[in-house]
Parts: C-alpha cells; structure tokens; sequence
C-alpha cells in the first residue's frame, strides 16, 4: 500500500488549511493523514485522523503525531481561538479518502454524499464493489425493476464516503488490524536477529 498516496476525499476552508499544515508532518513520521475537522465541541476541537499504511493507529502512535504536529500548529496558528488537539484513529466506520481504501474495503456498506450531484442525487447507500476507472462502484439496495443495481460514482466528485458499522465490517476490521499486527511484529523480529 503507497503511504504516499494522495487523498481524494479532502477538506474545505479552514479544515483544508490545517491538514496542509499537519500532513507533510505526518508523512515525514510514516503515517497518512485521513481527515482534519474542526468543531465545537468543548468549545473548540481539532481533530486530526490519521493511520499506519496497514491501517492501524495505537495510543502511542496517537501521541508520536500529537507531539509532532503540536509545534506546526503553533508557528502557523491557523486557529484564531483556544482550541483541544484531538489525535485518533479512523475507527471501524471510517471515512474512505483514497482509492485504496475503496478497493480495501470492497464487500461492505457505505453511504456516501457527493460534491457534484450524479444520476440526480447526492447520496447513496449500498455495497461497496471497489473501484473501476477512478469511479467507486457501489450496488445499491432497493432498485426498481429495469434500472441498473450499479452506481459508478467518480471518485473525484466524492465529498464524503463512510463505511457503515455491520457485524461483517467489526469482523473484517479486526481480522485486519490482528494480521498487520502480526506482519510488524514479524518484521520487527527479523530485523532484530540481522547480524550486524
């Protein structure tokens, strides 16, 4: 997986300036930015998503990022109040912000609002079949008798795509996040039995 793979689903406004200020840092530490949002919530909160290239993200991973992105935010100082620093991982119902991660998560439920309006709507909701010529695939439940059950929605024009929480997709995540846990603790032990 390209851990510098650009995003495609990206921020607006004042969110878009701060992840351009976090993602360099973030990227130059290994990790990929997912999303940056600022809320109101506890008056004003920055969160900032972020995760490994396998798609996982520890507390300690969290704090790495959070240590290194403080001191960016503070000489730009896009943030013109008070504001909480945030650091998580994208959870199990995560937003989908690169082709990869439409192709990863190939199999399950999504909903998805879009930028520019396709068929007549923004949203959908369906079954994510990946990605074919920069377009999410996406069947959708509940199509009348001789309409396609298939939405090809341009990636491009994807405002915002999230994984919908469902007993498979808890599966799925776990058995995920268990097997990248296992390949870096593998990697980890054979670097450390490499003779010097």
């Amino acid at each position: 997986m390209n851990a510098h793979e650009k995003r495609i689903v990206t921020e607006e406004g004042l969110d878009a300036r701060v992840a351009a200020i976090v993602e360099p840092v973030i990227e130059d530490l290994g990790y990929r930015l997912v999303r940056t949002k600022i809320s109101a919530a506890n008056g004003c909160t920055l969160q900032i998503m972020a995760e490994r290239p396998d798609g996982t993200m520890t507390v300690d991973d969290c704090e790495t990022i959070s240590r290194a992105v403080s001191p960016a935010l503070d000489v730009d100082d896009p943030i013109n109040r008070a504001y909480h620093l945030e650091i998580s991982s994208p959870g199990i119902d995560r937003p989908l912000v690169r082709a990869s991660d439409f192709e990863r998560w190939a199999g399950h439920e999504m909903k998805v609002e879009m930028a520019v309006m396709q068929d007549g709507r923004k949203r959908f909701r369906g079954t994510l079949l990946g990605v074919k010529d920069d377009a999410a695939l996406l069947r959708l439940p509940d199509v009348k008798t001789g309409e396609t059950d298939t939405a090809a929605l341009p990636l491009a024009d994807i405002g915002e795509a999230r994984l919908i929480l469902t007993d498979d997709l808890i599966t799925a995540a776990l058995k995920a996040e268990k097997a990248a846990l296992a390949a870096r603790e593998a990697e980890q032990s054979a670097g450390d039995n490499k003779p010097n």
